[in-house]
């Protein structure tokens, strides 16, 4: 029955046995509520978003090699909302979301690995997983470079790879181990204008190269060396590039180079093996289990309700990247 239509029957029913106008109204409210929400439906969805919306910290899920970190993140929101009984607002629209939720570092659409979520308040702890240290393993090939420094580019540039040794090549990682200068790939997550680089790429914009900026590699080994192909692990600060590097590698050796599969194998205190979710396990319960609370600071904990009640959300709260791509 059409919510209207049992709003006028209502009406008429209450006001030939209740004339008191403050009757009719309270008893109408009390009809629609259960016209709208039959077999107490509105209270368990509103149980359930609360059950979500209490989850607070950080934690780790696996993204798979394809879809960008944004897209990843969309799909465990939608999971997480729909087990709530909630639709998946759009994101794109100025209102107030039912989930804050962000991820703490972008891994391309070709890599996979450990992505790192703030949930809920967790979303303010994110600018520190992007200072911290990460942890990558890389397979790459010799003798072609691309335009977008991995599998995914074209080759712009053919070399020849045999005059490179296995000693030699270890001999080169040491010299980008420790503080280095870096210059970041054309295709990445850093901005030009408030645009991405890597889209204005791809709308045929011209771009210009970013500055070298100083970076930090902690270790940097050689795991298997089978030309033209090559595995190496890096431990790296915040801002780095391992594809980058890997050209940077090449073009030190006398040849070119790209990366063919990239994986994140550890962010902060979160493993790949240890802690990173996989799509099965997006729900409430694992999450729960898994999430790291947020600290609070000691100035917060004294004027916890007043804070609490002047907190305006910012924009690390809201859903999409957090900072630069690190890969």
């Amino acid at each position: 029955m059409p919510l209207s239509h049992g709003y006028k029957k209502v009406i008429k029913y209450f006001h030939y046995y209740f004339p008191r106008k403050k009757d009719i109204v309270y008893l109408t409210h009390i009809n629609l509520f259960v016209t709208t929400c039959p077999n107490s439906s509105c209270t368990v969805t509103n149980s359930s978003l609360a059950k979500l919306q209490s989850l607070n910290g950080i934690f780790a899920i696996y993204k798979k090699q394809g879809p960008t970190s944004a897209d990843v993140l969309n799909v465990l929101k939608k999971a997480l909302l729909k087990e709530a009984g909630v639709a998946n607002p759009n994101p794109r629209k100025r209102k107030k979301q039912p989930l804050k939720i962000g991820h703490g570092g972008t891994l391309d659409s070709n890599a996979s690995g450990v992505l790192v979520v703030g949930i809920g308040e967790g979303t303010k702890m994110l600018t520190t997983m992007l200072a911290g240290s990460k942890k990558y393993r890389a397979v790459a090939e010799l003798g072609k470079a691309t335009d977008t420094l991995d599998v995914t580019g074209n080759v712009v540039e053919e070399k020849s790879y045999d005059h490179i040794t296995k000693e030699a090549f270890e001999e080169e990682l040491r010299q980008f181990t420790g503080e280095i200068m870096q210059v970041p790939p054309l295709y990445s997550a850093l901005k030009k204008d408030g645009q991405r680089m890597s889209v204005l790429l791809k709308q045929g914009q011209e771009v210009e190269a970013k500055p070298a900026r100083p970076v930090t590699v902690y270790s940097l080994s050689l795991q298997d060396f089978s030309p033209p192909y090559f595995t190496i692990d890096v431990e790296c600060g915040g801002g780095f590039y391992v594809r980058s590097l890997v050209d940077d590698l090449a073009k030190a050796l006398s040849s070119g180079a790209h990366i063919k599969e990239l994986t994140r194998t550890k962010q902060g205190q979160f493993t790949l093996e240890e802690h990173a979710l996989k799509e099965d396990r997006w729900t409430w319960t694992d999450i729960s289990q898994a999430l790291q609370p947020c600290p609070k600071p000691a100035g917060q904990q004294k004027n916890a309700k007043k804070a609490k009640s002047k907190h305006k959300p910012t924009s690390s709260e809201s859903e999409g990247d957090n900072g630069d791509q690190n890969d």
